[in-house]
């Protein structure tokens, strides 16, 4: 089992290793966003299209695409 430590130790290790948090610039943050954005589109065009293709495909298959 763990052993407490009182809040003012606590807050003394959280204070520690938030300093050591390296962050990242505005640039970097801003191009990881457009990066996030460019993905999930790209994903979700993707999806679109499998998506119909498989339709189609099953449509095909069954005969309902008539």
């Amino acid at each position: 089992m763990a052993t407490k430590t009182n809040p003012f130790t606590f807050f003394q290790q959280v204070r520690s290793e938030v300093s050591k948090v390296v962050w990242p610039s505005r640039r970097e943050a801003v191009i990881t966003t457009a990066m996030v954005f460019v993905m999930a589109i790209a994903a979700s065009i993707f999806f679109t299209v499998a998506d119909f293709g498989l339709s189609w495909g099953v449509q095909l298959l069954l005969g309902l695409g008539k």
